[in-house]
């Protein structure tokens, strides 16, 4: 049986790889293994717009009360709204259906523990297991079985922490504000709102099946330009579970999460709060986050790719800023994971009390020119087992010349090989990575039609 858990929690194609049968044993595994079997576990479950939303939430919670765990039903929240309910209610576990930026047909599951970070590998590999033999799981009966319960007031409290980690008001900024159609699309311009901000939404009306389609963290063009059309002083880009976010300046450039991460580590230098002296990143951040760090003294650790590594790494440093370039950023004095909208709103505030516009705060930083190719192959896995693979990244590195970084590694999340490759001849590069999708491709088989 192929593994169930990548590096953010279960996904597939609702209803074909994620089945509400497979949620349900999901549901059955994870109560068990929370429970310790010693006592019937706490469960929050929060999820996003999609359609498949509502099959999947009922699936899951059948497995968990049927295994005798008491859920607790959040509604359409944020997967980061969902983990500081988890920590802060001190109930057993979190729960989120979500795909984060995949499309509408795709859904996912993943869990937080009782301190609101994502579960370890072990507890992951234990939930896989009982998976694989569901059928001999010990059911509850009688008193025993599970209980549902909605709660609306959780919601009250994430944003009140959210406007108390702001620290000012936003009176007088005009932001656009794209929520993918997703679990953002109706807390951010809240939020905002209640700070004082004027808001202009954009995909914000969601219907099942318009998430992350044409907006949100992975196309911001559209908020880009109604940035530019309406003289607002930035624009926010969620995705579809509102863990990330992508920025624009008041000009329009797009605002990444190597930026936010630049001139955050640095303010929090000057303002003798980065401890450590130290920013978690990623193999994906740019070299030019790297170089901008050691000028003012800061150490770039980087770790693979997925935010839950960042997390684990920053717990490890004590660090409190980290984060990856497509914008999950961790504010690990707010958070234990990567929260979309109060990263915007420390941005945000970061504006409002230096009194500089984005355009300005970002230039802390200079991006060396990067590609990424997101190669669709027919198994993702062969370019782990490649005898050569150091080789071939040693050879593009040789052909970029100096400085230059490359990195080839299978997604976490999608049948696709990543190939990354920065250096200062963007042309030169093009053919780089041309070739090294050849090399990707014959490796690891075209994807069937």
């Amino acid at each position: 049986m192929e593994k169930l858990f990548g590096t953010d929690g279960v996904r597939g194609v609702a209803n074909r790889d994620l089945t509400p049968l497979l949620a349900m044993q999901l549901g059955m595994a994870a109560a068990t293994v929370l429970s310790n079997g010693n006592h019937a576990p706490q469960v929050l479950v929060g999820r996003d717009t999609r359609l498949s939303g509502d099959m999947l939430e009922a699936a899951l919670v059948a497995g968990l009360c049927a295994a005798g765990a008491k859920v607790t039903l959040l509604g359409i929240l944020p997967t980061p709204a969902v983990a500081y309910c988890t920590k802060n209610s001190h109930a057993d576990a979190g729960a989120v259906i979500s795909a984060s930026h995949n499309p509408f047909e795709d859904n996912g599951i993943k869990f937080f523990s009782v301190d609101g970070c994502k579960l370890p590998d072990k507890v992951e590999e234990d939930i896989e297991g009982l998976v694989q033999r569901w059928e001999h799981i010990p059911r509850a009966r009688g008193e025993h079985l599970g209980s549902v319960q909605r709660d609306s007031e959780w919601i009250d409290q994430y944003i009140a922490h959210l406007i108390a980690s702001t620290g000012c008001s936003l009176k007088g900024m005009r932001i656009v504000v794209d929520g993918a159609n997703g679990a953002a699309y109706s807390i951010a311009p809240r939020v905002l709102s209640q700070l004082g901000a004027e808001v202009i939404p954009i995909h914000c009306t969601p219907n099942g099946v318009n998430i992350n389609a044409g907006c949100g963290s992975l196309h911001t063009d559209s908020m880009r330009q109604t940035v530019k059309e309406q003289r607002a002083d930035a624009g926010l880009s969620f995705d579809g579970d509102a863990d990330r976010v992508i920025m624009s300046d008041e000009r329009g450039n797009e605002v990444d999460g190597d930026y936010i991460m630049a001139m955050s580590a640095i303010h929090l230098k000057q303002a003798n709060r980065l401890r450590n002296q130290v920013l978690v990143g990623t193999i994906m951040s740019n070299l030019g986050l790297e170089e901008a760090m050691k000028t003012h003294g800061i150490h770039l650790e980087r770790t693979r790719v997925g935010d839950r590594y960042v997390a684990e790494r920053m717990r490890e440093l004590d660090a409190v800023l980290g984060g990856e370039q497509s914008g999950h950023i961790i504010f690990a004095d707010y958070t234990t994971t990567g929260d979309g909208l109060l990263t915007a709103l420390q941005v945000l505030a970061l504006m409002q009390r230096t009194g500089k516009p984005l355009s300005q705060l970002m230039r802390v930083m200079e991006k060396y020119p990067q590609i990424i190719r997101n190669v669709k192959v027919c198994d993702k896995h062969a370019w782990e087992k490649y005898e050569r693979k150091e080789e071939v990244e040693a050879w593009a590195l040789q052909q970029l010349g100096n400085p230059s970084r490359v990195n080839i590694r299978p997604s976490g999340t999608e049948p696709v090989v990543r190939i990354m490759i920065e250096a200062t001849d963007l042309a030169r590069m093009e053919q780089v990575a041309a070739e090294l999708e050849r090399i990707v491709l014959r490796v690891c088989g075209e994807p069937e039609e």
